[in-house]
């Protein structure tokens, strides 16, 4: 199901994925299969994105962002892919570009922010409205800004240790 009101370029889009209202997917995403893509979502050309992954409204999705099956990204998440941004840089744009890597399971609540750069391992939870500036290690609960490990989390999301 795709929406008529969205943009879709690329021709790699997996059976069964719905994409909802004003999203822009370009031509060289990767998309797998029974994915959701909410509405208003932006999907840059150097992204792909697993099987099973469910991205609410309002997603960025910037060039160098791999996305394993299984994962929920937030409504306002922003993937960023350079750190030191400038509008005169745009002809060395892509030698500047750093990738984000997110493991299987991995769930990032609303209006997170993810820096370029950052591996976050598989089923790590992070809170809402967290920056995420490092990497995370596997089955970690991250909060704050600058996000903070401070817990364990199993595969089903749910706290099985605290650290504060």
């Amino acid at each position: 199901m795709i929406h008529p009101t969205s943009e879709i370029k690329s021709e790699d889009i997996g059976e069964n994925t719905a994409i909802w209202q004003y999203v822009v997917i370009m031509a060289g995403a990767k998309l797998g299969s029974f994915c959701n893509v909410g509405s208003h979502t932006f999907i840059e050309n150097k992204v792909v994105i697993g099987d099973r992954v469910t991205i609410k409204n309002g997603v960025l999705i910037f060039d160098g962002v791999t996305i394993e099956d299984d994962c929920l990204i937030g409504p306002g998440v922003v993937f960023t892919n350079d750190i030191y941004p400038r509008s005169d840089r745009l002809q060395e744009r892509s030698q500047s570009l750093q990738t984000i890597s997110l493991g299987r399971g991995v769930s990032i609540g609303a209006n997170s922010t993810i820096r370029a750069g950052i591996s976050i391992k598989e089923y790590a939870l992070i809170g809402a409205g967290t920056v995420v500036t490092k990497d995370i290690p596997s089955f970690s609960l991250v909060v704050g800004n600058p996000g903070e490990i401070v817990g364990k989390v199993d595969v089903d999301g749910n706290v099985v240790e605290r650290f504060v």
